[in-house]
């Protein structure tokens, strides 16, 4: 790309400006020159000209595209090559889901489970030197994708997850501590859970705070976010024999204080997201307060070009002197 480029004597390319005035003068005088010798009419043939006395009369043209050229090569122009040698220290990130039938609530548009993927599929994009994985819970939990640093993977599983894929219920004790026996055996300094629920705990055979405690003990911060308006909203009431949900007006339960309890816990806090908008904010305060540490080292080298340039002048004054003195050579 051009922007790559540079000039190593760049007050050199000032003598391109003498090129357009060259050009000027040789045509104007071209144009205003006589014949010292009257020759006699030839009729009406008289203003016509040959291919020939054209492309001579162009050869100083030639001339002066050289002459660029070689202005160019004289001021050094350089390709710029950029490399970059980055040093992160990644954090480890456990994103935890609630898969619950009421994530399908419509007080979020379309529904809670949709925004909620975007959003975290937006986070993991934000990440790109940590590894995160994925755990998915509702009446029970398991492991959608372990750490790594494919976040594409992470990605493809955040998009396809589905309400219904679990028996129904909200073990949130169950998630969290899926989460972190996938944190346990890792060696970076940063590790954490994002954890989001709409609902309290009623499932599951391991009490969140029991998991909460473990977090702390391994290290592990534990961020958790509640997601759902406040009052009531349209969510799922029901299952049809067809296996489609009946919607109805049911009341928003977030067991806020023991989500707030359980961050705590382990150094971190609790958030509520009543809207899109909070949510997204939330994931963005997340990303800001759990920095990764990166060191970027520049090294840049720069590789002569002015070679063609130079060949180039060359060629095309070589190429002038053989026409002048060949095909459109004039006579005296």
């Amino acid at each position: 790309m051009l922007s790559n480029y540079t000039f190593e004597n760049p007050w050199l390319l000032l003598g391109l400006l003498v090129v357009p005035v060259l050009a000027y003068w040789y045509f104007k005088k071209v144009n205003t020159s006589t014949a010292s010798m009257p020759l006699p009419g030839i009729g009406s043939v008289e203003s016509t000209r040959s291919i020939r006395s054209i492309l001579s009369s162009m050869l100083p043209l030639l001339s002066l595209l050289a002459l660029s050229l070689m202005i160019i090569a004289l001021a050094r122009p350089q390709l710029a090559l950029t490399e970059e040698e980055v040093t992160a220290e990644g954090i480890d990130i456990m994103m935890v889901m609630d898969l619950s039938s009421s994530m399908l609530a419509q007080d979020f548009a379309p529904d809670r489970m949709t925004v909620s993927k975007q959003m975290a599929i937006e986070f993991v994009d934000k990440r790109p030197y940590d590894r995160i994985g994925l755990v998915v819970f509702a009446g029970e939990s398991f492991t959608q994708c372990p750490l790594t640093v494919d976040h594409k993977i992470v990605k493809d599983f955040l998009s396809s997850l589905q309400c219904g894929l679990l028996e129904d219920g909200t073990a949130i004790g169950m998630g969290l501590a899926s989460a972190v026996n996938r944190l346990k055996e890792s060696d970076t300094k940063s590790k954490i859970v994002i954890l989001l629920t709409d609902g309290s705990n009623n499932s599951g055979y391991i009490k969140p705070m029991t998991a909460a405690e473990i977090a702390k003990e391994l290290g592990v911060k534990v961020y958790t976010i509640g997601v759902g308006s406040t009052g009531r909203a349209r969510a799922p009431i029901g299952k049809r024999p067809d296996g489609t949900f009946v919607f109805g007006n049911t009341r928003v339960q977030i067991d806020e204080e023991l989500l707030d309890e359980m961050s705590k816990q382990t150094g971190a806090r609790y958030f509520r997201a009543t809207t899109s908008a909070q949510l997204e904010q939330i994931y963005a305060y997340i990303d800001q307060l759990e920095k990764t540490k990166i060191e970027v080292n520049v090294y840049k080298r720069y590789e002569e070009r002015y070679r063609p340039f130079l060949l180039a002048g060359l060629c095309l004054l070589l190429l002038q002197w053989l026409l002048g003195h060949t095909l459109l050579r004039r006579l005296p």
